[in-house]
């Protein structure tokens, strides 16, 4: 296929007067991993939703598989798999049964259920639970099972929804194998919402880095960090309001870099960070504010995120632009 896995044209969604997704153009390669990077409630569930057809555009298009959204939902949903933010299974059933179940809705003869059932299976690694009820498996067992309901089909392109919400650490590395995995042995293109720095550096091709429903930025993690230049040296000091005061003399210094401010923090990205401390550390000092901490690294995805939207992604941050769109879709019913 020489035309894009994924093509969006200023896709826009509204929900009363909140505009979740905002004028989104982007390409997905066939066969690439791309994620979607941003925070809760930044729009990636529901750019997803509107790709896979759970729901319309307001304004704009987008292509799947060469299918329109809009006026093609049944090609689309033929050629795309989908993983869900939240659990979907059916706990009283087996895996086996769970996965024979969507294979029968996808109209897959038995005899191609029962060899697809085997594949996938054994890619998650679940060969051995697969009679066991759903309601006794781990989060990531249900997890990896959900992955392999969502290839049963041999979907050209896999969409996952926050893989690893909720997963403790070791259950996540091996989540992150497995789509790694399937990426290459189901030859599938895949399309991966996260909030997690680690997960979008450590799996994706590229990276779309969404905030308030707009693309800040696009582009592989390693160009996205080389772009911001130097090292980041971090300040920290004793209340928010004396990081306020620090940034704005920064900023009026303007020999300080790119300086942005996260809590009691400031991020200062600059060239050669060591030899440049003791330069920040003077401003500060002759404004009389004392330094608790300094650190210096290299650019990661977080300094990133900071440097083009201004704040930082808080994994405890509730799902505020989902949740309300949500809320009113429920009253809609």
């Amino acid at each position: 296929m020489n035309t894009p896995a994924i093509e969006t044209f200023n896709l826009t969604r509204r929900f009363d007067d909140i505009v979740a997704v905002d004028n989104i153009n982007i390409q997905v390669n066939n066969g690439e991993l791309f994620g979607l990077l941003g925070p809760n409630g930044a729009g990636k569930t529901t750019l997803i939703n509107m790709l896979s057809t759970m729901i319309t555009p307001s304004n704009g298009s987008a292509q799947v598989w060469g299918a329109d959204i809009t006026r093609q939902p049944s090609e689309v949903r033929k050629n795309i798999g989908m993983v869900f933010q939240g659990t979907t299974l059916d706990d009283r059933l087996t895996g086996k049964e769970n996965l024979d179940l969507h294979g029968r809705l996808y109209g897959l003869s038995k005899q191609l259920r029962k060899q697809r059932i085997a594949d996938v299976l054994e890619l998650v690694e679940l060969n051995d639970k697969a009679d066991v009820i759903v309601k006794t498996y781990s989060g990531g067992m249900m997890r990896r099972l959900e992955i392999a309901r969502g290839l049963m089909h041999h979907p050209k392109v896999l969409f996952l929804d926050e893989p690893t919400l909720g997963l403790d650490p070791q259950t996540r590395n091996h989540i992150w194998d497995y789509i790694r995995q399937l990426n290459k042995e189901e030859n599938v293109t895949i399309m991966l919402t996260t909030h997690y720095m680690e997960e979008a550096d450590h799996l994706c091709n590229r990276i779309a880095i969404i905030d308030f429903g707009q693309v800040k930025a696009l582009d592989t993690p390693e160009n996205l960090k080389d772009a911001l230049g130097g090292d980041v040296i971090i300040l920290t000091v004793e209340t928010r309001e004396l990081a306020l005061q620090l940034l704005d003399l920064y900023n009026k210094n303007g020999s300080a870099g790119s300086v942005q401010r996260k809590d009691r923090s400031i991020y200062i990205t600059i060239k050669d960070g060591a030899g440049r401390i003791p330069h920040v550390l003077k401003i500060a000092s002759d404004a009389g504010i004392n330094v608790l901490s300094v650190d210096l690294h290299r650019p990661t995805l977080d300094d990133v995120f900071l440097s083009y939207t201004g704040r930082a992604i808080r994994e405890e941050e509730t799902s505020s632009v989902d949740r309300i769109t949500y809320n009113i879709q429920a009253r809609r019913r």
